[in-house]
């Protein structure tokens, strides 16, 4: 090492040794590689202001450089905002044509839901956007598919309330007090608990209370007239109740009842225009000087 640090320094050129020295830039490696022959080359550049104002928040951010020198030759923001809009629209056509394909590889088959499955359970999603209802869980299931006596699946409907559609004869509940999917789920599910452990108690089966739908208000069911269908029947008689009308009209216009607006135009408009200019009023001399109508 003391040898290879020898053969360093007296390779070292003596000229510029010299002027290191003159500078008076002591601990610094001195060769000509460095390009450290100017005096230019030894000023220290100022940190970047920009870089500087960033502060703690920006920390580890990356730079973007100093800013290009704009010359009156770039877009406008509407103008970046349309090619934005042409690059998300671009994005979504790749992945229409390369992802959207592989999407058949999961795909089921249906499968009917089975007595063990009474419960149909619905989500809300808004494409991975951020949405308030999106925590949103809907439950319904039928009190006939949970394997109760008549007594039981009475008393669970009168418990459920409002929440059983006697038309549809299901039981909806819904829950998003809770943050996530999840947590409104088991909700439900322990409320569901809770519900069928009460129904299946016998100390009170309910039988004394009525039922109780004035919550419910069917809608109209509008059925359509069974006189108005086309039938082949039908489509004849209109066509021959047309055929009739159509001559009838054929027959008021060669015999000259109809009255033609364009024809009664044409011919009256010339008769019109004639007796508007022998109406038109003519300025003659007075007797003394003056102008009258005449």
């Amino acid at each position: 090492m003391l040898a290879s640090l020898k053969e360093a320094l007296a390779s070292l050129d003596p000229e510029v040794v010299e002027d290191a020295i003159r500078k008076g830039k002591h601990g610094i490696p001195i060769a000509q590689d460095f390009e450290l022959e100017k005096d230019e080359d030894w000023d220290i550049e100022e940190d970047d202001k920009r870089k500087v104002s960033t502060g703690f928040w920006a920390e580890g951010e990356e730079s973007m450089g100093p800013d290009e020198d704009y010359f009156g030759d770039d877009l406008t923001s509407h103008g970046h905002g349309e090619l934005q809009q042409h690059r998300e629209l671009r994005e979504y056509a790749r992945l229409i044509a390369w992802e959207l394909p592989l999407l058949s590889q999961l795909a089921r088959p249906f499968e009917l839901p089975t007595p063990a499955t009474p419960f149909r359970f619905r989500y809300t999603s808004y494409l991975g956007e951020s949405h308030p209802a999106a925590n949103k869980v809907v439950v319904e299931f039928d009190p006939k598919d949970l394997s109760l006596t008549p007594v039981q699946t009475s008393k669970l409907i009168k418990l459920a309330g409002p929440r059983y559609n006697p038309s549809t004869l299901l039981i909806k509940l819904s829950s998003e007090q809770f943050d996530t999917q999840s947590q409104n789920k088991r909700f439900l599910g322990d409320t569901i608990s809770a519900l069928i452990k009460e129904a299946k108690d016998s100390k009170d089966t309910f039988e004394d209370v009525p039922f109780d739908f004035r919550h419910h208000k069917p809608k109209k069911q509008v059925q359509f007239p069974k006189e108005w269908v086309l039938t082949a029947e039908r489509k004849k008689y209109l066509e021959e109740k047309r055929r009739e009308g159509a001559q009838v009209e054929d027959r008021r216009l060669n015999n000259g009842e109809l009255v033609d607006g364009k024809t009664v135009i044409e011919t009256s408009l010339p008769f019109m225009e004639r007796a508007a200019v022998q109406q038109e009023t003519v300025m003659v001399g007075g007797s003394r000087g003056g102008l009258c109508g005449e």
